[in-house]
């Protein structure tokens, strides 16, 4: 860990090298985002539901979209055994291990797409998959291989919502003419930007509260809790009684 020993102008110059940064972390002072426009991002998230997670002593941690690295730096100091930082971007790889490097932290991190998971050959105690959900063109698919290769108890995962956060009960099934639930503003829905939104193309579907929640039971999760506005705490469970993939309608 050459960067451990850096000055802290050393570390100003490289943050400044790596950026720009999304993820606000303090390198020994030095703060890798510190005009973010949700400012201090994702800490202020982050202590919202921190004691929700459960002790991470001699447990296993999988990153999915770490980013900067925050969360991976978060759960290595939560005393995870082996934390692994997974990103479809070089350059988000590069920032979190650099930022591990001079927070000193022993945590592995690879250029992964969350649709490459099985490659990694083994499964976690915990999985984070955070901000991630809405950037992906296939997420049900995501959330269908993490259950499948990754995730063996806990799935801690947050999405933005947009949209009714009401929670309605709904029947299990609907004859073809009825139409008006869907027109329920509590009906699950996945909203689809076809060009851009806050002025970034890799937003692709932002869900509502119904929605997210039934995609993450259709994948298997159970969800277990919600201890911050966006964040859900869910256990792996089997898909039995889900709709079949690919199942003729």
């Amino acid at each position: 860990m050459i960067a451990a020993g850096l000055s802290t102008e050393e570390i100003r110059q490289r943050v400044e090298a790596l950026g720009p940064w999304f993820h606000n972390i303090d390198l020994k002072g030095v703060r890798t985002a510190p005009a973010h426009f949700l400012g201090d991002y994702p800490a202020v998230k982050w202590h919202r539901f921190a004691d929700a997670i459960p002790n991470l002593t001699g447990r296993s941690v999988l990153d999915i979209g770490c980013n900067g690295g925050f969360y991976s730096l978060e759960m290595k100091r939560r005393g995870a055994k082996r934390v692994l930082g997974v990103d479809s971007d070089a350059e988000y790889v590069a920032q979190a291990q650099f930022a591990a490097d001079v927070s000193e932290l022993d945590i592995e991190f690879r250029q992964l797409s969350v649709y490459d998971v099985e490659r990694i050959g083994e499964k976690f105690d915990i999985v984070l998959f955070m901000g991630v959900l809405y950037h992906l063109r296939h997420p049900l698919l995501a959330l269908d291989l993490i259950h499948e290769h990754v995730a063996a108890d806990l799935l801690v995962f947050q999405s933005m919502l947009r949209g009714s956060r009401d929670i309605e009960p709904i029947e299990p099934n609907y004859d073809f003419p009825e139409t008006a639930q869907f027109d329920e503003p509590a009906y699950p829905k996945l909203h689809f930007i076809e060009h851009r939104y806050a002025n970034d193309p890799t937003n692709w579907w932002v869900p509502n509260r119904a929605c997210v929640e039934a995609m993450l039971r259709s994948a298997g999760f159970a969800v277990a809790a919600r201890p911050e506005d966006e964040v859900y705490i869910c256990r792996r469970g089997g898909r039995a009684g889900v709709k079949a993939m690919g199942a003729n309608p």
